[in-house]
């Protein structure tokens, strides 16, 4: 015996107590499939007898089932199941989740449960317990059908119980399989001619009265076929012969229903366009009336398509009705969600289902005309109002490209005017309109995170709190911020006398990952700043959706706007424009705007209190208190000799503050006017249509010369140089060259490898770690820190959390760029700005 259910089903077990369902359930599903009440009893009492925990167990087991349905898994209950009260809840749960719940019966012999149960000690129970059962089973078969089970299995010996094998069907919506491409049809509503056209620009051949496409595309169309429009059955006998000939799928409109129900004989109200669709179907014979009425009457509530990224529908699909079936689903797909209410037209208020999806699938729909399609939340309405003197528009997939013919004329004058304006900003998009204000709870909590170069990141719920805190509080603008830069890990320490760090550790690293090409660049002592540039101030308002806040910004690496003063932004900004300008960047990028990491200097202009309360302090007391220490031991060594050791001890310390607080000045100078600043880009992060992470760090540094050659006294170059680390001459360059900037006070160089991401033997590397000279290490470890004691502790330090805090923020920076360039919400590009900024709340050595 045969037994078929859908693929996405609850499966309930009914049968007496040594019916074999356990047994069956074991046979035929998967361990996961399952959940018995006996082990939920287990669970939660240690004992899968203990009657007296049925309660908690069956909570228990409605909730993994919950769960399950949730995610859209085959689920199976394993129970007795033999009074319609245990099955109700158990219907309840299979139309909340919109699957189908299937009845498996055990009818077996009662004298076989009965020896069954004697061989099993754990079941004592008498003999009448399980009569009263099969008398509860027994009174089931007829109501069934009646609870809501919509297969129903009886299996009355145990030869068919042996000889049952099980087989899944597919959902009728599942296409999967069909990975396009594809292009998406708006509602056509009997514009034959425009359709026509709209193929014809699509590239669509005739076929023997049909079309289909030479490259193997196929059409979806979004239904409403009929109504309203001049040429229905045209329309009609066009789509009936692609969908036959395999060169298109087709989804239901409520107008193609209602023209069913009207074909079919039921009593319908004969308006809203039907009555032109009666009136040119009347001279068609009734074997093409019939062929109609049975074709859109097959037509599936929606298709789910390309490994589950693509959703088609009339009026859209919520996440948790994707790829499932029911009543409620199918009215979703025709009709969508109304309030109940109407308004100021007569027309239905509509929830804005939209405005809440948050699903991984891009969702295309219609029924609603729009004036033009606008992508919300990865949903897009391609209705645009053909019949009504719009346009007839087609989504290509998976290009996301929009392909739309105008209407030759205006056939049915609208009840209110097409994409009626909404609440908000007009020329904004509908996404950005969405995205003024961000839902907290697209960030609170512990979330994981994916990415394309590190998988799943998890973002701890603390952490996540702290990245809040400064998000409100001090953020720019959100909707600038569409990328953070990462922390960057030091080099192990050096084997080095009297170094921490040397370039040597470095070279060494990315040898032992196989990296055998590396750049080394000078490395500024500034503030980190990301440069959001836009061509104008029009590019600003269509791209990031910001109004009346200038043509860019610059912020910190926390988010922080980096300029307080409106007009020295203003003039920053402009200035970095005209440089971007006089380079040709946006003509040679074919951009309007571009994201630009760079290093802002002076370090005083950003960290100024920083210097002032922490090292001028320290660096002022400690010189005081060791020029008086240092004149008593002066005095005290005449008459102590033993005090000279102190003395010299002494010196020794009030050098060292000496170096400090000159190592510290190097950095600082006045800032006035934006004269007194430097700016030295390093990265062309992203521009429209592309992150540049796929080019390698000689490309950004040739592209971006041409900038600062361009921009004149503000800008500033970043020195460079490559090095073969399998070559000892070059790598001596390198250590050469650092020798040199440190001597003359430089910081150090940072160290990556030649391309932008670069994959090692154990995978992701980093993508750059930094080197720093001995005497600026004295402004991060303290004046003191070269003493032998010191450095001794110090080489001690261990760097794994660092570099994986590294690794992680990397891959989300790139994944939020990757997201804001595929114009994704920004919410999603959010969750992984956000994501590094609360991975810098873990606790790590911040000197690191």
């Amino acid at each position: 015996m045969k037994i078929t259910i859908p693929e996405y089903s609850l499966v309930t077990l009914v049968g007496t107590s040594g019916s074999g369902k356990s047994s069956f359930a074991k046979k035929h599903f998967k361990p996961t499939d399952v959940i018995s009440s006996d082990q939920c009893r287990a669970l939660v009492s240690d004992d899968e007898n203990d009657l007296a925990s049925t309660k908690d167990a069956f909570e228990v087991l409605h909730f993994i089932a919950r769960k399950r349905l949730k995610a859209g898994r085959v689920t199976v209950i394993d129970a007795t199941n033999v009074q319609m009260e245990a099955r109700k809840p158990l219907v309840a749960l299979a139309r909340e989740h919109h699957c189908l719940p299937v009845a498996i019966v055990l009818d077996l012999p009662e004298r076989l449960c009965q020896a069954r149960n004697k061989d099993r000690p754990d079941r004592d129970f008498g003999p009448h317990v399980i009569r009263q059962q099969r008398s509860q089973l027994r009174r089931s078969f007829k109501s069934l059908k009646r609870e809501g089970f919509r297969n129903i299995h009886i299996l009355k010996s145990q030869e068919e119980v042996d000889g049952v094998t099980i087989e899944y069907s597919k959902m009728w919506n599942n296409k999967k399989d069909e990975h396009g491409p594809f292009d998406i049809i708006g509602d056509i509503h009997g514009c034959f001619d425009e359709l026509e056209a709209l193929l014809d620009k699509l590239g669509y051949v005739e076929n023997g009265g049909s079309r289909k496409h030479p490259d193997g595309r196929k059409a979806v169309f979004l239904g409403d076929l009929v109504d309203r429009g001049p040429k229905v059955p045209e329309v009609l006998r066009l789509v009936i012969g692609m969908v036959e000939g395999g060169t298109a799928l087709c989804v239901p409109g409520n107008h193609d229903i209602k023209l069913v129900k009207k074909l079919r004989g039921k009593d319908v109200r004969v308006t809203h366009g039907l009555a032109e669709t009666l009136q040119q179907l009347e001279p068609e014979p009734k074997e093409f009336k019939d062929k109609i009425a049975d074709f859109l009457h097959g037509l599936i509530s929606h298709y789910v398509l390309d490994n589950g990224d693509l959703v088609v529908a009339h009026a859209g699909m919520r996440e948790e009705m994707q790829g499932r079936g029911s009543g409620k689903i199918r009215s979703f797909a025709l009709f969508g969600e109304t309030t109940g209410e109407t308004d100021e037209y007569g027309l239905p208020v509509r929830y804005d289902w939209a405005s809440e999806y948050r699903g991984k699938a891009a969702v295309v729909y219609g029924h609603t005309p729009v004036q033009k399609p606008e992508w919300l939340n990865k949903t897009v309405n391609v209705d645009t109002g053909c019949v009504f003197g719009g346009s007839l528009t087609a989504l290509r997939y998976p290009e996301m490209e929009f392909i739309s013919v105008d209407a030759f004329r205006m056939y049915y004058e609208p009840a209110k005017p097409i994409g009626a304006p909404s609440i908000g900003a007009p020329d904004l998009s509908a996404q950005q309109e969405h995205d003024d204000i961000l839902d907290i709870e697209d960030v609170l909590g512990k979330r994981i995170i994916s990415t394309t170069l590190r998988g799943n990141v998890t973002v701890r719920e603390e952490n996540g709190l702290a990245a809040l805190e400064v998000m409100s509080r001090f953020a720019t603008n959100p909707k600038w911020l569409v990328y953070l830069p990462p922390t960057m890990s030091p080099t192990e320490t050096s084997k080095e006398d009297g170094l921490l760090e040397h370039p040597s550790e470095a070279f060494s690293y990315f040898r032992s990952q196989g990296i055998l090409n590396v750049i080394c660049e000078e490395k500024h002592m500034g503030s980190r700043a990301v440069v959001v540039v836009c061509k104008d101030e029009d590019e600003a308002k269509s791209r990031f959706g910001v109004v009346g806040d200038g043509i860019g910004v610059c912020y910190t690496r926390t988010g922080r706007r980096f300029f307080h003063d409106d007009a020295l932004e203003r003039e920053f900004l402009t200035a970095v424009n005209n440089a971007l300008t006089k380079a040709d960047t946006w003509d040679e990028f074919q951009t309007d705007w571009i994201v630009l990491d760079c290093e802002l200097m002076p370090w005083s202009a950003k960290a100024q209190e920083l210097i002032r309360q922490q090292y001028a302090a320290v660096g002022s007391a400690s010189m005081l208190a060791l020029e008086s220490a240092i004149e008593s031991l002066v005095t005290a060594k005449g008459r102590l000799p033993e005090a000279g050791v102190m003395l010299d001890r002494y010196s020794n310390r009030r050098d060292a503050c000496e170096l400090y607080a000159k190592a510290y000045r190097n950095y600082c100078w006045p800032v006035n006017s934006l004269a007194d600043f430097k700016l030295a880009p390093f990265h062309i992060l992203a521009t429209e249509g592309a992150v540049h992470t796929d080019k390698n760090h000689l490309w950004h540094m040739e592209k971006l010369h041409k900038v600062v050659e361009a921009g004149g006294a503000l800008f500033q170059t970043t020195q460079f140089r490559t090095i073969d680390i399998t070559d000892d001459k070059s790598v001596s360059g390198g250590i050469d060259w650092w020798l040199e900037m440190t001597s003359k006070g430089g910081e150090g160089m940072v160290v990556k490898p030649l391309d932008f991401i670069a994959k090692g033997k154990k995978g992701l590397v980093q993508p750059a770690v930094k080197c720093r000279g001995k005497e600026y290490l004295r402004i991060i470890y303290g004046p003191e820190y070269t003493l032998p004691d010191n450095l001794a502790r110090l080489k001690s330090r261990g760097l794994s959390h660092k570099r994986s805090m590294a690794l992680r923020e990397f891959a989300l920076g790139v994944e939020s760029l990757e997201r804001f360039v595929r114009k994704e919400p920004l919410r999603r590009i959010h969750e992984c700005v956000f994501g590094v900024l609360a991975l810098e709340s873990e606790p790590v050595d911040p000197r690191l």
